[in-house]
């Protein structure tokens, strides 16, 4: 592990620093000749957008991943989902336990930071259930893939297919070999329930999993952990039944009933900020693109491999809206209480994020010419770490791709935590100005 002991860097500056690096020396990779089936390395510009979007676990692509990368540059990628998935810490902190170095306070906060964790007791643990629950779960589920590969597939073949795609799916990255994602494999039953098990298992945080492992009544979890499963499980739900109404006669007709039924539940996991599809995304109604769009910017859960303002931030609105409505002074949810300070927090995510779309989608408006719908759903993509798309990424100019790159970046850092990086923290004061009544509504 780097020693940070000596640096006057925050852990915002740290973390934002250390991904930066990543993509840098990913993509610097991805410029070998090496690396692409043409033997010329990906220009500068698409090289760090791959790398932005692979660390970032977003999936968005510029050039087609199987047609355009070797098995070299290929296997760049799925390091680079590995690492940006687990985070930077948790992959430093695997190193320091291979070679017996001990974790340092700093470095624990650095942990904190980067897992979204609020109590620093406990985060070495949590990070070796972290690295114990990803390399179990992503190997159990690369045999089964290989299993199934095995019968299209050479075993060589099918083995790094089954490796790649089980890394790729459970951080929620949404690459593929197969050069239009699982279009092929609609209706195919083993890859649909291994790939939504993996996405739905990386979206919902590794504290969630380490409490499900360690505490099996529900009733005996954390309020962290119910509002996760809860927002998840409606959001699913919410998805599928709307998915299946709307493009029964589209993207899902004719069709048998199963395989509707698949493509639906695989549309509403999707965007848990994953990026795989299995029906064409650029074919979905355009009423189906705004609520993936919505599904999109809630993202995943805190701890976990995915992108978006975080399940528990919109669980934290909607209880405030609701205990608003209702009279109630303290926002409560099943006999407990949020601080303010969380409710500060779940709103300022929610403006930095929906600020950033904003000013992306307006610039983008302005030197792109493609419809609205397309380019704010290819923000919404970036910035939730997602990778769908309508089919617009590769034909972007050189300005609109370093504004997708940023948006990746910023998405998985958190808008939060890229703000506090380049932001100054202000010091508590011992005094406090007099209130005064502002009318609002």
């Amino acid at each position: 592990m780097m020693n940070i002991s000596k640096k006057n860097l925050t852990p915002a500056q740290y973390l934002v620093s250390g991904y930066f690096v990543v993509i840098i020396l990913g993509a610097l990779l991805l410029m070998l000749p090496i690396a692409t089936t043409d033997g010329q390395g990906l220009r500068a510009i698409d090289a760090v957008f791959t790398a932005t979007s692979a660390t970032c676990v977003t999936g968005l692509i510029v050039v087609n991943t199987k047609e355009a990368f070797t098995t070299f540059g290929s296997t760049v990628i799925m390091f680079l989902i590995q690492i940006g998935g687990l985070g930077i810490m948790s992959m430093s902190t695997l190193f320091a336990f291979i070679i017996g170095k001990k974790i340092s306070l700093k470095e624990r906060l650095i942990i904190q930071e980067d897992l979204n964790q609020y109590q620093i007791s406990g985060m070495v643990r949590l990070v070796q259930y972290l690295l114990g629950f990803t390399f179990a779960i992503e190997g159990s589920a690369a045999v089964i893939l290989f299993f199934r590969f095995l019968k299209d597939y050479p075993t060589g073949k099918s083995i790094y297919l089954a490796i790649f795609h089980s890394v790729s799916a459970f951080n929620n990255a949404g690459f593929d070999l197969f050069g239009n994602s699982l279009e092929n494999f609609t209706g195919d039953l083993t890859i649909n329930l291994v790939i939504m098990a993996l996405i739905i298992l990386g979206g919902i945080g590794f504290g969630v999993m380490v409490e499900a492992y360690n505490r099996i009544k529900f009733k005996k979890s954390t309020l962290q952990t119910k509002i996760v499963l809860i927002v998840t499980l409606s959001l699913l739900i919410f998805g599928f039944i709307v998915f299946f109404i709307l493009e029964y006669d589209n993207t899902l007709a004719g069709l048998p009933l199963l395989d509707k039924t698949l493509g639906a539940m695989f549309l509403s996991v999707t965007p848990r900020t994953a990026g795989f599809n299995t029906v064409a995304t650029g074919a979905l109604k355009q009423s189906s693109l705004f609520i993936i769009i919505i599904l999109m910017f809630i993202g995943a859960s805190p701890g976990s491999t995915g992108g978006g303002i975080k399940t528990t931030t919109f669980g934290v609105m909607l209880a405030t809206l609701k205990n608003m409505i209702i009279g109630k002074e303290d926002v409560e949810v099943y006999n407990r209480r949020f601080k303010k300070k969380i409710i500060y927090e779940a709103f300022v995510i929610t403006m930095l994020a929906a600020g950033l779309v904003i000013l992306v989608t307006t610039i983008l408006l302005i030197v792109e010419d493609f419809q609205f719908i397309d380019i704010l759903f290819e923000t919404v993509s970036a910035f939730g770490t997602v990778g769908l798309s309508t089919g617009i990424t590769g034909q972007l100019s050189d300005i609109s791709r370093v504004l997708i790159t940023i948006t990746m970046f910023a998405g998985r850092v958190g808008p939060l935590t890229l703000a506090l990086a380049f932001g100054e923290r202000v010091r508590k004061g011992n005094y406090h100005y007099p209130t005064e009544k502002v009318m609002v509504g």
